[in-house]
């Protein structure tokens, strides 16, 4: 069995492949991507893999939207983050899927019925419906990521929305920090985060932060028509509103649209 990995978060990439090499001793990896660009240029550059691991959410954009550019003739697993009453409608067919963090049960379960289903076909034909993935689509009605994948040590966890307090970059690192004062550092830059974050709740201050709503201890005039915020769970003294933002900032306070 070939496989392609489409996931834009390398700790869980890595996680997903080494677990499926384990199940399937006899499989090969034939691939990643991590956006719905490079898994398109992937597709139309490479033989078709036996089964494709997809992410729903990748930093790019919906991995549903690959479906509009190119023709996806190979069955599919989907990963994701999102609750089961969200994407409960892929449990038809071959579609299956598999909250992150993955478990390697639910892993094997799901290739097991891929090796079911495949082996039953005479052909290599696509195995899922593409009018279903318009339906799910519009099913997403918050299409923004809730829920990230840390490593800790040797071992995985998730962190939900409700925990994150900010995002931070320092020396072309980023940092996710939580309420309860935890850092974890992140594959992604703050301008991948900007995109894959609920506006509503996040807004990115400057060039350093991304902040949650909630984070905001206190706001305090400064000079030059800039202003000064206190988080909840940062020292850091200097936590400024850029001058370009400071409007944006006061109408995103205000709970209306940027």
């Amino acid at each position: 069995m070939q496989f392609l990995v489409v996931e834009d978060e390398k700790l869980a990439a890595e996680r997903l492949i080494n677990m499926v090499l384990q199940l399937e001793p006899g499989s090969v990896l034939a691939g990643t991507a991590d956006s719905v660009k490079s898994a398109v240029h992937w597709y139309k550059n490479n033989s078709k893999p036996d089964l494709i691991f997809m992410d729903i959410q990748l930093a790019d954009g919906l991995s549903f939207t690959i479906f509009d550019k190119i023709k996806i003739d190979a069955p599919i697993i989907f990963t994701t983050a999102y609750n089961v009453y969200a994407i409960k409608a892929f449990k038809v067919n071959s579609i299956d899927y598999l909250l992150k963090p993955i478990d390697k049960a639910e892993l094997s379960l799901a290739i097991e019925k891929f090796n079911k289903l495949y082996k039953d076909r005479k052909t290599k034909d696509t195995l899922y419906d593409a009018g279903l993935m318009k339906q799910v689509l519009q099913m997403l009605s918050n299409p923004y990521k809730t829920r990230f994948v840390v490593k800790v040590g040797e071992h995985l966890r998730h962190i939900d929305q409700e925990e994150l307090s900010y995002f931070c970059s320092e020396e072309k690192e980023t940092y996710l920090n939580t309420f309860s004062g935890k850092i974890y550092g992140l594959d992604q830059s703050l301008d991948q985060l900007e995109e894959l974050v609920d506006p509503r709740i996040f807004f990115r201050i400057n060039r350093k932060y991304l902040i949650n709503l909630k984070s905001i201890k206190d706001i305090i005039s400064y000079s030059g028509s800039r202003l000064k915020l206190i988080l909840n769970t940062s020292n850091d003294e200097d936590i400024l509103v850029s001058r370009e933002k400071v409007q944006d900032f006061r109408t995103w306070l205000e709970g209306e649209k940027k």
